[in-house]
């Protein structure tokens, strides 16, 4: 009796599920056709963009969309203070500053994307679309949150340039001293030629989850070593803030949370999201198993933990 009742609840959950998700899809369908979609470049005229500026760099995705609504994330809880930092960078027009979101907004480029991977993003779009446009300013150009998950989302992974793509932004780093602000178990770069280009690279680790609770402290850290070096930043939506804050102050931050685990699905041509041996991946096992790290050259690099 438990399992028959069990199986009905399941079968009634889903079933509201699709019910609903019918009518988000319905609603949105109207509300596109009385709200113009944003302007986005291109990834490559947004790597383009940057490596010919020298600008920082923010990226929205779908978690800081929901976070800025007001939904949790499951690595991040959404509270009054990390909604209103989030709708304040969206919102700004910053001149060293590109902000970047999904090049989502169209069925062009929906198109280019593999199948499973648009319709999430349908499915979002359908319920959170009012509040990406509520904050995005009319007439701006916006880089694309893409640049540095320019892999598995494609339906063509093999004819879209991406082994070009990857070199050229490593120029982003090419030459220059780098600390990597990140999570204490993304490892951006270890074990792999990721970051070769760089003349140096020291790291900052900062918590796995909830990272936003510890923001101030990281971001004092990371004034402490100055405007010199490079700031690539992999905090999830801290890392979002972060680099709208150190614009600000004139420092050189790019966001380039999964550019790594990108990386990594290339190099091992991947056609699905996969686990990354010794490496955090939210959407491939959110990093269940991932022990302690033993790589000598990656342990040489941290300078703090912010933990």
């Amino acid at each position: 009796m438990k399992k028959f009742l069990l199986f009905f609840w399941n079968g009634f959950f889903l079933l509201k599920q699709k019910i609903a998700d019918i009518f988000y899809l319905i609603k949105d369908f109207f509300y596109t056709r009385a709200h113009k979609a944003p302007n986005i470049m291109t990834c490559e005229d947004t790597l383009d963009y940057i490596l010919k500026n020298n600008c920082c760099v923010t990226r929205f995705g779908d978690a800081e969309m929901k976070l800025a609504s007001g939904t949790d994330v499951r690595y991040q809880v959404s509270d009054e203070l990390i909604r209103k930092r989030l709708r304040e960078v969206i919102g700004s027009d910053e001149k060293n500053l590109l902000v970047c979101i999904p090049a989502v907004f169209s069925d062009e480029q929906l198109s280019v994307m593999e199948e499973n991977h648009a319709a999430f993003w349908k499915k979002h779009l359908a319920r959170f679309r009012k509040y990406w446009y509520r904050d995005l300013i009319p007439g701006k150009v916006y880089g694309d949150a893409f640049i540095s998950r320019h892999y598995m989302n494609l339906k063509d992974k093999k004819g879209a340039n991406t082994k070009e793509y990857f070199e050229n932004i490593k120029k982003l780093w090419a030459n220059k001293d780098v600390i990597i602000v990140e999570g204490e178990k993304s490892r951006l770069g270890m074990g792999n030629d990721l970051f070769d280009s760089a003349n140096s690279v020291r790291r900052i680790l900062a918590p796995s989850t909830q990272c936003f609770q510890k923001y101030d402290e990281l971001l004092k850290e990371v004034k402490k070593h100055g405007k010199e070096p490079l700031y690539i930043l992999a905090l999830g939506p801290s890392a979002t803030i972060m680099a709208y804050d150190l614009a600000k102050e004139g420092f050189y931050a790019i966001d380039m949370g999964n550019i790594d685990t990108e990386y990594e699905w290339f190099k091992m041509q991947a056609t699905e999201k996969v686990p990354i041996k010794d490496k955090m991946v939210y959407e491939a096992g959110a990093g269940e198993g991932v022990g302690e790290a033993h790589d000598e050259k990656y342990l040489s690099q941290i300078i703090a933990k912010i933990l």
